[in-house]
């Protein structure tokens, strides 16, 4: 058995995806609770990620942060899972898991969170060119592909997949057809039911 991960999370952030991607590549792991403005921000996590912020994991004595980075390391890491790409998949895979991690979440946060507007003569400054863009932009995918690779569930799938499902939920991605058709696609795997029942039962003990 390869070596065991230890996951740093708050079931208030990001780490929800990470638990999920845990889940589904079956790696033993064990669960470090942090606490923002508090353990968060102690000597002792920032020896781990300076940023001072959640998820990270540890695995092999190697620090990986960013949730995008940590459902690639981890789909590579454990194989068995069969959650990284195979040759034909890798251009489509690294697209669009790069393409949520930047553009996507850039332009939600500056669009929606900070009210950002940017105009039409600053766009082509911007990483993300417009909110409307990058919308546009995967829905033409997912119009055409039930997955980030086209017919098969990968590690890519749990980082767009909960960015999306989140963006849903919370009013920052627009309810166009094939984004709920996808996030119900992704949301309806066990491994997502176990995940978020995990988290969840730790909110209630907070």
């Amino acid at each position: 058995m390869q070596a065991g991960v230890t996951f740093y999370t708050n079931p208030q952030s990001r780490g929800r995806i990470v638990r999920w991607m845990l889940e589904e590549v079956g790696a033993p792991y064990k669960t470090e609770v942090l606490a923002y403005e508090d353990s968060m921000k102690s000597p002792a996590y920032l020896k781990i990620n300076p940023m001072g912020k959640v998820p990270a994991i540890v695995h092999r004595g190697q620090v990986v942060t960013e949730c995008a980075a940590i459902c690639a390391y981890l789909a590579d890491a454990f194989p068995q899972a069969g959650l990284a790409p195979q040759p034909d998949e890798r251009a489509s895979y690294y697209r669009w898991l790069f393409f949520a991690a930047g553009p996507l979440e850039a332009a939600i946060t500056d669009t929606k969170v900070l009210q950002v507007e940017v105009d039409a003569e600053k766009q082509k400054m911007v990483g993300y060119g417009s909110y409307a863009a990058v919308l546009d932009n995967l829905s033409a995918w997912f119009k055409e592909h039930d997955y980030v690779t086209g017919e098969r569930f990968t590690a890519a799938d749990v980082y767009v997949g909960a960015q999306m499902a989140w963006g849903l939920e919370f009013g920052t991605i627009e309810k166009r057809q094939e984004f709920v058709d996808y996030v119900q696609r992704v949301t309806s795997r066990e491994t997502y039911r176990r995940a978020t029942e995990k988290d969840d039962a730790l909110m209630e003990k907070a």
